[in-house]
């Protein structure tokens, strides 16, 4: 749908998932809407009360499981997911009437409501996002880019593993408490390699600011996941049909952009890799 410049994600033909609330009344919306993305300007938020905070793996992904329950460089996430969160926006981030409002969120109130009945999941994920020292080789510390969802699959299944599953990435993310961020309730601009709204192009091609995988400690999922906010868009296969899309993107890249944990991105085909598109493999546990 778009290039590998990526010069195009203003266009607003991405279909994104959010919440909506007015600034003046808060108001309960469920994460199943779908809203357009757009591009915004960065604005900081202060440290999060309550974030995780992992040590950075720079040269591969370093579990923290027990070596029999994941292999190394996995994490084992085991709870109760939720399928469907509801959410409350307290503060949007973009004033109220301008093109950006009601698209990133400042502030949710906690906790988050869970829809429904909760399933059990068990399974291993790579701690960061893979790196080509994550697949044999001495490689960069830097995310593998311009991966596509088939080459993504390809990646995965050569060690023995898999693409990972909306839900799975999402539980991942949030943790049983549901976190709207995988660091906590507020918007962090400084937590993860996100709202980078400077210096995005370079002679017509998309900017690299990509960061070296887990380089950023408080980027930290409940269970210790690194960097599922921002630094590289990542490729799951979507529960059920997303707007007829079999894959999904998830979350999004350096820019100002998406960063929720249920929020996602439809429009590319499973052959397109960009600079900003990366992965992360999942394996069922023992």
């Amino acid at each position: 749908m778009f290039g590998s410049t990526r010069g195009s994600y203003l266009a607003a033909s991405l279909v994104v998932i959010g919440v909506a609330c007015t600034r003046s009344e808060p108001q309960t919306l469920t994460l199943s809407s779908a809203l357009v993305e757009r591009p915004t300007q960065s604005v900081g938020t202060p440290p999060v009360e309550g974030a995780t905070p992992s040590p950075a793996s720079l040269a591969s992904p370093s579990g923290n499981a027990a070596p029999a329950a994941c292999p190394e460089g996995m994490v084992m996430v085991e709870g109760e997911y939720c399928p469907e969160v509801e959410h409350k926006c307290l503060e949007w981030m973009d004033p109220p009437g301008t093109k950006y409002a009601q698209f990133r969120c400042a502030r949710y109130a906690k906790p988050a409501v869970c829809k429904g009945e909760k399933v059990h999941k068990r399974f291993c994920i790579d701690k960061t996002e893979r790196t080509s020292a994550t697949v044999g080789n001495a490689g960069s510390k830097t995310p593998m880019n311009f991966v596509s969802f088939n080459s993504a699959r390809t990646t995965c299944e050569s060690v023995g593993a898999r693409v990972c599953k909306e839900s799975e990435w999402q539980f991942a993310c949030e943790g049983e408490e549901m976190r709207p961020y995988p660091y906590g309730w507020e918007r962090d601009a400084t937590a993860c390699n996100t709202d980078i709204f400077d210096h995005l192009m370079s002679k017509g091609h998309l900017a690299d600011h990509r960061s070296e995988a887990g380089s950023h400690a408080r980027c930290a999922s409940p269970f210790g996941v690194m960097d599922l906010a921002g630094n590289m868009e990542e490729w799951v296969a979507a529960d059920g049909n997303k707007f007829g899309w079999k894959q999904v993107m998830k979350g999004s890249w350096w820019i100002p952009s998406r960063h929720a944990c249920r929020q996602f991105q439809v429009g590319h085909g499973p052959e397109y890799g960009g600079a900003e598109t990366g992965t992360r493999c999942c394996k069922d546990a023992p």
